[in-house]
C-alpha cells in the first residue's frame, strides 16, 4: 500500500474487522493485509476493547484500499451502501457470488446484490450491464430490467438474450 489513496471506505466492524480483511483478501485476486493498529489502556472506559485487541486494519482489494474498524456494536451495515463488483463474464459473477454469499443472508439476495456473513452488501454485476440500461434503446432498457429483476445471481446470456430481444 505505498500509494495513498484519496477516498479510503472505513467499514465499522463489532469486533470481526480482521476476519473480514481476511476473508476479502482471500476472495479477491491481488488483494493484500496492510498494517493493523490495536487498542491499548488509553480510552478503554470509552471504547471497551482489550489492550491489544486489533482496533484497525488496512487492507487491498484488487487495488482498492479499505480500513476495517473494530468499533464495538454501536453501528450496522445496511443495503443504503454497498461495493458493485464488476465481472468480465458468467464464471466471474460465479465466483464473487458464491464465495460473498458464504454465510450471508439469503433473504436479501434479488438484483445481483447480496449481504454477507459480516452484513455488508454487495452487487455482482456483468460490466456490460450499464451499458445494456443506458445506451439501448427504450425497448432494450425495459426487455433487461425485466429480466434483471427476476434474477437472484445475475445470468449473463439471459441478460444479452433480453438485450438482443
Amino acid at each position: 500500500m505505498a500509494t495513498l489513496q484519496k477516498i479510503i471506505p472505513n467499514l465499522w466492524f463489532d469486533k470481526q474487522a480482521e476476519e473480514a480483511a481476511t476473508f476479502y483478501t482471500s476472495v479477491f485476486k491481488n488483494s493484500k493485509i496492510g498494517k493493523k493498529a490495536y487498542y491499548g489502556k488509553e480510552g478503554f472506559e470509552i471504547h471497551g476493547m482489550p489492550e491489544g485487541t486489533v482496533m484497525t486494519i488496512a487492507f487491498e482489494l484488487d487495488g482498492q484500499q479499505f480500513v476495517g474498524l473494530n468499533g464495538g456494536p454501536y453501528f450496522k451495515f445496511s443495503e443504503a451502501v454497498s461495493f458493485i463488483v464488476n465481472c468480465g463474464d458468467q464464471e466471474e459473477i460465479d465466483h464473487f457470488w458464491n464465495k460473498l454469499k458464504e454465510g450471508g443472508d439469503d433473504k436479501s439476495q434479488q438484483c445481483g446484490w447480496l449481504k454477507d456473513k459480516f452484513g455488508l452488501s454487495w452487487q455482482i454485476v456483468p460490466a456490460a450491464l450499464p451499458g445494456m440500461i443506458a445506451n439501448g434503446t427504450t425497448e432494450q432498457s425495459e426487455r433487461v430490467m425485466k429480466a434483471l429483476l427476476q434474477m437472484k445471481k445475475l445470468d449473463v446470456a439471459a441478460l444479452e438474450k433480453a438485450y438482443e430481444g
